[in-house]
Parts: C-alpha cells; sequence; structure tokens
C-alpha cells in the first residue's frame, strides 16, 4: 500500500503546506483510493498527484473543522465531472451529512451518483472482502476520531512443485489453491490448500489519528500498527497551547507511537510558524523519544512494501 500526503498543514493553508488530506493508495490491494480528511483545495492538490478522483471510493474525516472539511464538497462536485460516477461512502461524526445536505441545497448541486454518508461512532464501521476499518473517538475540542484500517490475512505462497506432484495440472487450479481454495481433480481426488501452500500471512495495520492532544485512545488505536500517521502540530515549547486547544506536540505523537509499539511513525498536521529550516530541529525532538520517525511534507509518498516503509516520492 502507498500513502501519498496532499496536505500536511494546520489551521489554514501555507505556501509550504495545505490544510489535511492523504490518500491512501491501495491498487494493489482492491483497486480503490480512500481519502482521509479533505481540507481546502484538496481537489487542486490532486492535480498536481497522479491519483485519479474517480478512483477514490470511499472517504474518512476525522472531524468537522473546517481545515478538515472545506475542500468536500467542490472535490464531490468536481468528482463528477472527472469521469468518476462509482458510488461514495462517506464516513464521519455526527453532522457531517447535515451541512453537506444544506451545502448543496442552497448552491443547487447534483451529484449524479450515489453519495453514502455514515455517521460513525466507536467500532467496526466498515468491513469488505480485504480491509476491516475502525473508529475510535480520540481528545479533541470537537468529536473527533482516528482510524484503524486492518488487512485481513493474506493466502500463503503456493508451493507449485508439491502441487504439481499431488496431480494438479496447470492453469487455474493453481490459482485457486494459492487462493486458498481446495481444488477436486478430475479422478476426483481432493487437494487441500493447506498443504500446498506456505502459512497465511498477515496483512498490514495502519492507524490515522487526526486532531487529538495525546490520550489513551490513540494508543489503544493504534496498538501493534505497522504504521502510525498522527498529527504533531507544535513542539514540546508550545505544549501548553496544543493541550489547551486539543493538539499533539510531536513528543506526544512520538509517545504514543512508542507506548502503541508501531513500527513506524509519520507525522503531519504541522503548524505553519515552523519554517522548512526548522524540520531537521522538529523532527529530532520527536525521534529522541520514537527513532523511526518522519515527517510528511506535502506530496510525499511513502510505500509499505515486504514490512518495509520506504519515501518513494518527496
Amino acid at each position: 500500500m502507498d500513502i501519498e500526503f496532499l496536505g500536511t498543514g494546520a489551521g489554514m493553508p501555507s505556501k509550504q503546506r495545505n490544510t489535511s488530506a492523504l490518500i491512501l493508495d491501495l491498487t494493489d490491494e482492491n483497486r480503490e483510493n480512500w481519502l482521509f480528511d479533505c481540507g481546502e483545495a484538496t481537489q487542486h492538490q490532486l492535480l498536481y498527484s497522479t491519483i485519479k478522483p474517480k478512483k477514490i471510493t470511499k472517504i474518512f474525516i476525522t472531524h468537522l473543522h473546517g481545515d478538515h472539511i472545506f475542500g468536500l464538497p467542490g472535490f464531490l462536485s468536481s468528482r463528477a465531472f472527472l469521469g468518476g460516477d462509482d458510488p461514495v461512502d462517506l464516513y464521519g461524526p455526527a453532522g457531517l451529512k447535515e451541512w453537506l445536505h444544506h451545502t448543496y441545497q442552497v448552491t443547487g448541486t447534483y451529484l449524479p451518483y450515489k453519495l453514502n454518508v455514515h455517521e460513525v461512532t466507536d467500532g467496526l464501521i466498515v468491513e469488505t472482502e480485504e480491509f476491516n476499518v475502525y473508529a475510535k473517538e480520540v481528545q479533541h475540542v470537537v468529536k473527533s476520531f482516528g482510524f484503524r484500517i486492518e488487512q485481513k490475512e493474506l493466502p500463503g505462497t503456493l508451493l507449485i512443485d508439491k502441487a504439481l506432484e499431488s496431480g494438479v495440472p496447470k492453469g487455474p487450479l493453481l490459482q485457486k489453491l494459492k487462493a486458498g481454495q481446495d481444488v477436486v481433480l478430475a479422478d476426483g481426488r481432493v487437494v487441500y490448500s493447506k498443504d500446498v501452500t506456505t502459512e497465511r500471512k498477515p496483512g498490514f495495520v495502519l492507524a490515522v489519528i487526526g486532531d487529538t492532544s495525546y490520550c489513551k485512545a490513540s494508543v489503544e488505536l493504534a496498538r501493534d500498527a505497522d504504521v502510525l500517521i498522527h498529527e504533531a502540530t507544535f513542539t514540546n515549547e508550545y505544549a501548553a497551547g496544543a493541550k489547551e486547544f486539543g493538539h499533539s506536540t510531536v513528543v506526544d505523537a512520538a509517545m504514543v507511537a512508542k507506548e502503541a509499539c508501531v513500527k513506524e511513525l509519520i507525522v503531519n498536521h504541522i503548524s505553519s510558524r515552523f519554517m522548512a529550516s526548522e524540520m531537521a530541529s522538529f523532527r529530532a525532538e520527536g525521534a529522541a523519544v520514537f527513532p523511526r520517525l518522519s515527517v510528511a511534507e506535502d506530496f510525499m509518498r511513502f510505500r509499505w512494501k515486504h514490512g518495509e516503509l520506504s519515501c518513494v516520492k518527496q
């Protein structure tokens, strides 16, 4: 899976960072793209990405502050003009459906595709053949959710020589065995997938946590995740203000990653007060607590593959 950041700033856009939005690119898993938050000008940011709006089938909104949702009405409208006619499932806090309804009613906007709005509470909110997605409320000045995406177990590797020795002919039966299905041969014998494949492999786990101050709910949400994406609006110098307004410092995010035993941490939602020249020291402050920490920039793309995270676009 790939993660591409479209907006990594906090509060309002700056010359360096747009407001919150990121894409979970699941092209290799289910040929879909999922959008997390949709700050102002997200559709404009997409113009500089290879992501196609029509491929975005699910949108997850952490909370209803403007820097996380003001790009949503425009994106959903423009998607229709860009060949997007498949339904979209939208997940977020209570009030999201009413806000969109009034926005489109007042502006006379019509969506030619079905928009399914799901107002979420804690627990399982999505289950597909490949994934489970869980929501959990975190600590902010308004109701705010984090999301945990769990890929279901993957089939083991097909031991092709062993399958052929068992009498399985080359062709579609081998694919069925690889996918975990048992097959019946022409002579009536049954070849069991478990006998000709290695053990099933665990899927990846990703946690996406939007605006929050440090809280145990974040730790629980991120427990043993492969990758945690967590807001880090400030450095410790501004810790008092961060807590007052329901935000995290980079050290708070690192503490969550450490306590949750995640493999990799990517921080975003960076205050515009921090210049590019300060990012090395910003990162160092969090890395002192959790070394495997990356600071996201707009248009960075990270890839999780074979148990390793790498930055493939910078």
